[in-house]
């Protein structure tokens, strides 16, 4: 996946069983992020960055999607504890984390295994990339994201 080219569809379904298929959302900006796991320090802090600036997305017409490999019921658990406004779709299958080329070898503390890497994709009214955020660091990103809608 590069800036400019075509996003990749999908279908998945969201926390409450309900399928979203991503070019249900053409001609409204989308903001696509892909986070490890639901309810861990860093994945938390950057939904309730999202959540807290979720005024600010919606102002602008733009659609918040998280993406992980988390169940639904996981996602369920997640949003409503911190009462997230926006999308949480699973990819237990990993099909989708694939295609955007954030599933990959990581390392923590010298131990290596298989995850999400933290990344973010706005995409445009068009359906092409128009900015990728790869390795996200969760401080001060929703700032970031909100500048390039």
């Amino acid at each position: 996946m590069k800036e400019g080219s075509k996003a990749i569809d999908f279908s998945l379904k969201d926390q409450n069983g309900k399928t979203h298929k991503l070019s249900d959302y053409k001609g409204k900006p989308i903001v696509l992020y892909f986070y490890p796991k639901d309810d861990t320090p860093g994945c938390t802090m950057e939904a309730c960055s999202f959540r807290d600036n979720y005024k600010d997305f919606k102002k602008k017409g733009a659609i918040v999607i998280g993406v992980s490999v988390d169940s639904e019921e996981s996602h369920k658990k997640f949003a409503e504890k911190y009462k997230l406004p926006f999308i949480l779709l699973a990819d237990p299958e990993k099909k989708v984390v694939k295609k955007y080329g954030v599933w990959g070898e990581k390392s923590f503390m010298g131990k290596k295994y298989m995850g999400t890497t933290r990344a973010t994709f706005i995409i445009d009214e068009n359906f092409k990339i128009k900015k990728i955020f790869p390795k996200v660091s969760v401080v001060g990103h929703t700032k970031e994201v909100l500048k390039y809608i």
